[in-house]
C-alpha cells in the first residue's frame, strides 16, 4: 500500500480545484490517500531576507515532512491570468528552499481545471516543466475544461462521458506506476 498526498494550488475555500483532487482521490482504493489544504500551513510571501532573518517557518517545516512521508502526490493546479498562481508558485519557491528536491522519487500526477473550456492548461503545462526541477516524476497529466458544465458537485462524478473515460485512463495509470 502506497502512501498518496493530495492537494490543490488554490488558496480559494471554494476551490473547484480542491474539488477536483478530493474526487481523483476518491477513486483510488487499495493506498492510503491524504487530502490536504496548502492554507493549513500558512507561509508569508517569500523573501530571501525573511529566511536570512527568521529561517524556515514552521508551517513549511511540517508540509515539508507531510510531503517527505510520501510515496507520491497527486497536484491540481488552478490557473490565475495564464498562469499559476501566487499562492501555489509561493508555496512552492518556500519548498525548494528547505529542500531542492522536495518531491523526489516521487510518482506525481498533476491535475487542473477551470470554468473555461482550456481547463488550466497554462498551469498545468508550466508545472509539468517545473516539478521535474524538484525530482518530479511525473507520470501524467489531466486538464479537465469546464468544470461546471463536465462534472457534477451533488453526485460527486465526472458527468461527460469521454472526459469520463480520459480522466479514469490517467488514473489507472498514474495507480498501475505506483504499483509496478
Amino acid at each position: 500500500m502506497k502512501k498518496i498526498i493530495a492537494f490543490a494550488g488554490s488558496n480559494s475555500s471554494t476551490s473547484i480545484n480542491h474539488k477536483f483532487v478530493s474526487f481523483a482521490a476518491l477513486q483510488i482504493k487499495n493506498h492510503d490517500v491524504n487530502v490536504i489544504r496548502l492554507t493549513d500551513f500558512e507561509l508569508p510571501m517569500f523573501s530571501e531576507d525573511i529566511e536570512k532573518e527568521t529561517g524556515f517557518p514552521v508551517n513549511l517545516e511540517k508540509l515539508n515532512q507531510v510531503i517527505s512521508e510520501a510515496d507520491a502526490v497527486i497536484v491540481s493546479v488552478n490557473e490565475y491570468n495564464s498562469g499559476v498562481s501566487g499562492f501555489f508558485k509561493n508555496t512552492t519557491d518556500w519548498l525548494s528552499r528547505i529542500n531542492r528536491d522536495f518531491l523526489k522519487d516521487k510518482k506525481v500526477l498533476l491535475l487542473s481545471t477551470s470554468p473555461g473550456g482550456r481547463g488550466a492548461m497554462t498551469a498545468l503545462e508550466f508545472t509539468k516543466n517545473v516539478f521535474p526541477r524538484f525530482g518530479a516524476d511525473i507520470t501524467d497529466s489531466f486538464s479537465f475544461p469546464k468544470f461546471y458544465e463536465n462534472f457534477s458537485s451533488e453526485e460527486n462524478k465526472i458527468i461527460e462521458e469521454t472526459l469520463a473515460d480520459d480522466f479514469n485512463e490517467v488514473l489507472q495509470n498514474f495507480v498501475r506506476q505506483l504499483e509496478a
